[in-house]
């Protein structure tokens, strides 16, 4: 889960930690307050479960702070080098949608950061499809799912399907 409930997290609001950085922070600053989050997650959490022979999903990790980081103005070799020591995972799964499709559910749902607003997808989508190649070379395998053609059931029965794939030839090494 991103970003974490430890007490890396700022408590100098009673908003969201999602709101509070993404409205009082910006570019470099928005970028390491990020990044030392998802360390101290890695550490305290995501490591010691790995290491009890743990199964460990995350809503978020790397490969969409490289989206978020980069559309807030912070060079990509830097957001690069920033997350160089992060943990690998076996895999990442980015779902995506026609730029169209996740506007309309932005405007159902309704927003919760300055980067989702009316035609923040379109940029966001573009850059995922030119960073697959950038996370698939700094060892970040990726699964990409078009969930504006599948159903929330066939989404979710895709991933289980890879993940097991996954998980079984992980119990096998």
């Amino acid at each position: 889960m991103q970003p974490s409930g430890t007490r890396c997290r700022p408590q100098v609001s009673a908003r969201p930690f999602r709101q509070l950085h993404t409205s009082d922070f910006h570019g470099l600053s928005l970028a390491c307050l990020v990044a030392a989050d998802r360390f101290h997650h890695l550490a305290e959490e995501i490591q010691p479960a790995l290491a009890r022979g743990g199964l460990v999903l995350c809503d978020r990790y790397v490969p969409s702070s490289y989206v978020l980081q980069v559309l807030d103005g912070v060079p990509l070799e830097y957001v690069r080098h920033l997350y160089a020591p992060a943990q690998r995972l076996d895999l990442a799964v980015i779902l995506t949608a026609a730029p169209h499709v996740l506007e309309a559910r932005l405007r159902e749902r309704g927003t919760h950061s300055r980067f989702e607003h009316d035609g923040s997808s379109d940029p966001e989508v573009r850059l995922y499809d030119e960073l697959a190649s950038v996370l698939a070379e700094d060892g970040f395998p990726t699964f990409r799912l078009d969930t504006g053609e599948f159903s929330p059931q066939a989404a979710v029965q895709a991933i289980n399907c890879r993940a097991s794939a996954l998980l079984s030839r992980n119990q096998a090494e």
